[in-house]
């Protein structure tokens, strides 16, 4: 893990540093789909992400979800840190977008970590203030896109964090995470193709207007 950990985080943080999150964190490899953290829960621990992508949810009362933004290498969740400093409930759900391996950092590390390593702080600080950018984003793409300029900007994204313009992806599933229903998502689609922005295949969408 010390390998890994060099090799994605080493310019981050010193050596010191690095050698103890080897130490005190805990090694996973989650498949694509699976749920980290649920929304009620208490957390326990942060994760620092060595490769691939989680997106982090939002649910309303009815239970309907929202996506809220991707996290990808080099990257924790904000959510997750607010969570872990308050000893409160999740208030998201994080669900693996692509096979990832990722660190899981004790929260007891993380306050004993902001004194000790400014490389770390900085990091945290760093960590909020990009997530907040994200949050705001998505709060601007609700309020102000049409739900086709949303449709595409997800698509966009989706490319993005799996590092692949062939996206997998039922139209079902693209409607939970946009908080719409199955029937627009799939009209708007079938629009986007007409206008040469993408190629609708059986649960698959080749993205060509990225």
């Amino acid at each position: 893990m010390i390998a890994e950990l060099k090799e994605n985080y080493g310019y981050l943080f010193e050596d010191n540093l690095l050698i103890e999150i080897n130490n005190s964190g805990t090694f996973k490899e989650i498949p694509e789909g699976f749920q980290l953290i649920d929304i009620g829960d208490y957390i326990k621990s942060m994760p620092l992400l060595i490769s691939g992508a989680i997106k982090i949810m939002r649910e309303d009362d009815k239970g309907d979800e929202l996506l809220l933004y991707f996290i990808e290498r080099g990257d924790t969740c904000a959510m997750t840190l607010s969570c872990c400093m308050g000893k409160k409930k999740s208030e998201i759900r994080a669900i693996a977008e692509t096979p990832t391996k990722l660190i899981m950092i004790p929260i007891e590390k993380m306050s004993e970590w902001m004194g000790k390593y400014k490389s770390w702080q900085n990091f945290i600080l760093q960590s909020y203030h990009d997530r907040m950018s994200e949050l705001l984003e998505a709060i601007d793409t609700i309020a102000f896109l049409n739900m086709d300029e949303r449709l595409l900007k997800y698509l966009r994204d989706k490319a993005m964090v799996n590092h692949d313009d062939l996206i997998h992806v039922t139209h079902q599933n693209i409607a939970f995470d946009l908080h719409t229903s199955r029937v627009v998502i799939s009209r708007l689609l079938k629009t986007l193709e007409n206008k040469g922005k993408i190629i609708l295949n059986r649960n698959s969408i080749k993205l060509l207007d990225l």
